[in-house]
């Protein structure tokens, strides 16, 4: 018998959600960032399902070569670059385009030794403070790159902290720190995420790089992802493997945190934090049984959940239960946890099985 646990995956819904940034942002060519594993979703499958997409962002080499392997021959690049000399031989073989954030990247380039060209997006830090150039060292930056031999097109970028906020002043700020270092050279430009795709038109520039507005998550901060016209496109769901009378005062799991007000069926589900459900998130937490709410009782364990039952008076085992997805957002269940919804998505474990619709 295999484990119920089960993410699907609505292919449908991942390209309604590209043809969303396709409309906000329609003069823009559209980098789609598809990194650890497309957020849990399956790097390859969602890869085949962005056939408009000009170019798919990922964070390291592997990831890279195993698009290449599968055929693509679209535009992939390295977020974050160089790691080893190593790399710059793989980068130059697979074809691949390379941000370059720090002087040490800058060096590796420099040593090595090109046998193709080579696109480079050139990082700027402009307030983000974790990776970047300078702003003021791009005219620099830019004439090393242009005194390596087989170095192609030279592109910039930054990246926002805060476009979320729609009332935070940093976000055009940025902006305009960006457009002023970069005013005098020549390349296509990038600072647009999912959230300034949305809401920061005047950030689209060349490139957007849309992430978790692809998946179905919302981006910005006090909006749902539906009041964006955004579709889930993952539904993890398993199913309750047992359905017990407890009785008042009943405790329930690990620690005994959570005690039965009064009788209860209490159901136990197939899925745990061993699978990539948040084990903080706490007693209360809505999931849905049949298609109705219910809500977490005591401690996520490694393999199972506990479940207050009790408008569920004729739940059975083998009975579904949904734990973010279609009908429950995962911005919600990520809150109830204190967390965010890419950790949740990215966070699906090895075991849980992918079924793509």
């Amino acid at each position: 018998m295999t484990r119920p646990a089960r993410a699907r995956i609505n292919l449908q819904a991942l390209q309604h959600n590209f043809s969303r940034v396709q409309q906000a942002a329609p003069h823009s060519k559209i980098m789609a960032i598809i990194k650890a594993n497309a957020y849990g979703h399956g790097l390859v499958r969602v890869a085949q399902a962005l056939p408009d997409a000009d170019a798919f962002g990922v964070a390291c080499v592997d990831e890279a070569i195993s698009l290449r392997e599968a055929g693509f021959d679209r535009r992939i690049v390295l977020l974050e670059g160089l790691f080893t000399a190593e790399d710059v031989g793989l980068v130059n073989g697979y074809q691949l385009d390379v941000v370059i954030h720090h002087e040490s990247q800058l060096a590796l380039l420099e040593q090595g030794s090109l046998l193709r060209p080579l696109d480079v997006w050139v990082k700027l830090d402009t307030g983000m403070h974790r990776l970047g150039f300078s702003p003021g060292s791009v005219n620099a930056v830019t004439a090393r790159l242009r005194d390596i031999p087989q170095l192609a097109n030279i592109r910039y970028m930054s990246h926002f902290p805060c476009a979320d906020d729609l009332d935070n002043s940093s976000t055009p700020s940025q902006r305009q720190v960006f457009l002023d270092a970069v005013a005098t050279t020549a390349g296509e430009q990038t600072l647009a995420n999912s959230a300034a795709i949305l809401g920061w038109p005047d950030t689209h520039l060349d490139w957007v790089r849309p992430g978790i507005m692809l998946y179905g998550g919302s981006p910005l901060a006090g909006r749902s992802a539906a009041s964006l016209d955004l579709q889930p496109v993952m539904t993890l769901g398993t199913r309750l493997i047992a359905v017990n009378a407890r009785r008042a005062g009943d405790a329930i799991g690990y620690g005994g945190d959570w005690v039965c007000p009064a009788d209860r069926l209490i159901g136990v589900a197939a899925i745990g934090y061993g699978d990539g459900y948040p084990r903080h998130a706490p007693s209360g937490t809505t999931v849905l049984v049949n298609g109705k709410t219910a809500a977490l009782a005591g401690r996520v364990s490694m393999d199972m959940i506990c479940i207050d039952l009790s408008d569920h008076a004729n739940a059975n085992v083998g009975d579904e239960v949904i734990l973010w997805g279609e009908g429950l957002p995962v911005d919600e269940v990520a809150a109830a946890a204190g967390s965010i919804s890419y950790e949740l998505l990215c966070g699906v474990g090895s075991r849980v099985q992918l079924e793509y619709i």
